[in-house]
């Protein structure tokens, strides 16, 4: 091992490791529960936990992969990656395997493929990579030219349809872009139009997707339907009280009350067996976790770099902000898991890549002077 090899090994940001450990932990922890029901006195499993192992396992190598060279040589992959993701979308209208009525997965027989979580690394490396030339900040010409990059698969995967991965790369990319700074007329004139044009989206919806909207402020007007995992959940919640219900025996959950229970509601599981100091203690793990994701892209000696742990910071923190508040019914039911504790392969995968990019950015800080 040369010096310098060894010199990184030493700077792993190990903190960030254990966070991501214990956080893994408790997700894996959570969806054996989340994947049991009862039937009378006995517990039937579904192997949800064991194949979010498996797709952590394979998140791992993912992780160590990136962490291993420099991650300057990403400047030359992300346009590739960004046309490969763009095919990729392009086939799941047409061979895609349609679940729950929306074509969101590429079936190749071993396993299947979410394109969209990948469109979300691409438009990190292209984003990052646009917004680490130049300086000061951002003009109408840069503006319009990041945002080219996101909206062709952010409209793809809206298109499948897919509003919450759809929202989650607008503002993975937004968070940069306000990383780096609006030019002041740039700024102004946004704060005018966006609220203008915001409520316009309202008729680009889909009627089921107005609905999800509209039960957000009363969902008792359709408690069977429209409004049936909003009131679960915060039943659930609610149910877990101080201390929780304790591990599997939680009601809304073993009894199969509390719909998508393993991905989207997840969190609730957590919250109604561990109830408000166990809610609050994952939440505390959370903030500490995005803190050292902030801290490595303040910490980045060079702006690629930065703009890279920077965007991973915002795919994380949109995320865990949205869930939480999708479950405690505050926010729309947008698809949007919970990192680390809701199931998903391609998720799963995706935020192993995510952090092994900020693990490479934070090892390799001594190594370049600041520009």
């Amino acid at each position: 091992m040369s010096p310098v090899d060894r010199r990184l090994f030493t700077h792993i940001h190990w903190p960030l490791v254990l966070v991501i450990a214990i956080l893994f932990a408790v997700g894996v922890l959570n969806l054996y529960s989340a994947s049991g029901f009862r039937m009378g006195d006995e517990v039937s499993l579904n192997p949800y936990y064991q194949k979010q192992c498996v797709w952590g396992a394979a998140g791992l190598i993912c992780l160590l992969i990136l962490t291993v060279f420099d991650y300057r040589f990403l400047e030359h992959l992300a346009w590739p990656l960004m046309i490969v993701t763009l095919i990729l979308l392009g086939m799941v209208p047409i061979l895609g395997k349609a679940v729950y009525g929306a074509k969101r997965w590429l079936d190749f027989g071993v396993v299947s493929l979410q394109p969209s979580e990948f469109a979300k690394f691409a438009t990190l490396l292209v984003g990052a990579l646009i917004l680490s030339k130049g300086v000061g900040r951002l003009g109408w010409i840069g503006l319009l030219t990041v945002l080219a990059v996101a909206m062709p698969p952010a409209a793809m995967v809206i298109l499948q349809p897919d509003l919450g991965s759809g929202l989650n790369i607008l503002l993975l990319l937004g968070g940069m872009i306000l990383y780096r700074g609006l030019a002041g007329r740039v700024f102004k004139l946004l704060l005018v139009v966006v609220p203008v044009i915001i409520p316009l989206g309202w008729f680009l919806l889909k009627p089921y997707q107005k609905l999800r909207v509209l039960t957000l402020f009363n969902p008792e007007r359709d408690p069977l339907g429209s409004g049936y995992h909003i009131i679960q959940s915060q039943i659930a919640i609610g149910s877990g009280k101080i201390w929780g219900k304790g591990f599997l025996e939680g009601t809304q959950s073993q009894l199969r009350f509390l719909p998508e229970k393993h991905t989207d509601f997840a969190m609730a599981v957590f919250a109604e067996e561990w109830g408000f100091v166990g809610t609050i203690t994952l939440v505390i793990l959370f903030c500490v976790f995005l803190y050292f994701l902030a801290q490595i892209a303040r910490d980045a000696r060079d702006r690629f770099g930065s703009f890279l742990a920077a965007g991973v910071f915002f795919y994380f923190f949109w995320q865990i902000l949205i869930n939480i508040g999708m479950v405690l019914g505050i926010m729309p039911v947008v698809g949007i898991p919970l990192p680390f504790i809701s199931y998903g392969g391609s998720a799963t995968v995706v935020n192993f890549c995510m952090l092994g990019i900020a693990l490479n950015v934070s090892m390799r800080r001594f190594i370049f002077q600041n520009p």
